[in-house]
């Protein structure tokens, strides 16, 4: 272990990536999200490495959202364009990677969290899982259309409308009955069983592993609208009242309701 943010370990062939920040449950920050993607690029052409593994430190948190503090400068429309746009590519390119991908899921696993927990192959946590986008209930934002995309492939509408506008967080063995997890096990049991499962999947062929994947996302490609599609309840949402106070709320531990203004 080491005191960096982002974790990087490569053994037997698998590449392990840690979210290390557990005092604030992985929340991720810019230099995180940064970090992830050039290891997305680096293992792109990684010939040694058959299987990417991502977890969270500290036994709390996968990840638990991005870290709320860094939208406390957010001032102009542009600025939460940006935000989604700059998420959407690092989630597209760990979703696009052509390796299988793992999460191995203990605890929160929340916005963004369950944004890259969502684009991997395979999920397995344990029972202390709470999975979802409490949006409604803590900032008052808003996901790019792509998310919801992703939301409403994985859980349908009744469930999506569910997740975002209640806010509600679903468990693990709602996410097994639903087929969104592969698998619970212990938290002692966990890491080696998503250690065998990628340890398998190196026994498989790998062509027909990176068709698959990239067959199945070209299925949803044609199922998702373009990303600016969403641009103008982004721009309301993180531009409003409610957003600023919520932000303020987290900064600065100040109380507000919210106005729908």
């Amino acid at each position: 272990m080491n005191h960096e943010s982002v974790l990087f370990d490569v053994r037997d062939g698998v590449a392990w990536i840690g979210f290390n920040r557990p005092e604030s449950r992985n929340a991720m920050t810019w230099e995180m999200y940064d970090a992830l993607e050039r290891h997305c690029e680096r293992l792109a052409t990684d010939s040694e490495v058959h299987a990417v593994v991502l977890h969270g430190v500290g036994g709390e948190a996968f990840v638990a959202g991005t870290d709320i503090t860094q939208f406390a400068g957010f001032s102009e429309p542009d600025d939460a364009i940006d935000y989604e746009r700059r998420i959407e590519r690092i989630v597209g390119k760990l979703e696009t990677l052509g390796k299988p991908t793992i999460a191995m899921i203990e605890g929160a696993c929340v916005g963004g969290g369950a944004a890259l927990a969502m684009v991997c192959d395979f999920r397995y946590c344990t029972p202390t899982l709470k999975f979802g986008v409490p949006i409604a209930r803590t900032l008052g934002n808003t996901l790019s259309t792509t998310n919801v995309s992703r939301l409403v492939d994985m859980l349908g509408v009744a469930r999506t409308k569910e997740v975002l506008m209640l806010g509600r967080l679903l468990e693990a063995e709602e996410m097994r009955q639903a087929g969104l997890v592969n698998g619970i096990c212990t938290p002692e049991r966990l890491p080696e069983e998503v250690a065998e499962v990628a340890a398998e999947l190196g026994r498989r062929a790998p062509l027909t592993q990176q068709a698959s994947k990239a067959l199945v996302g070209r299925v949803q490609a044609q199922r998702r609208l373009a990303l600016e599609a969403g641009d103008d309840w982004v721009a309301t949402c993180y531009m409003s009242d409610d957003f600023k106070a919520a932000v303020d709320r987290f900064v600065n531990k100040t109380s507000f309701e919210w106005t729908g203004r």
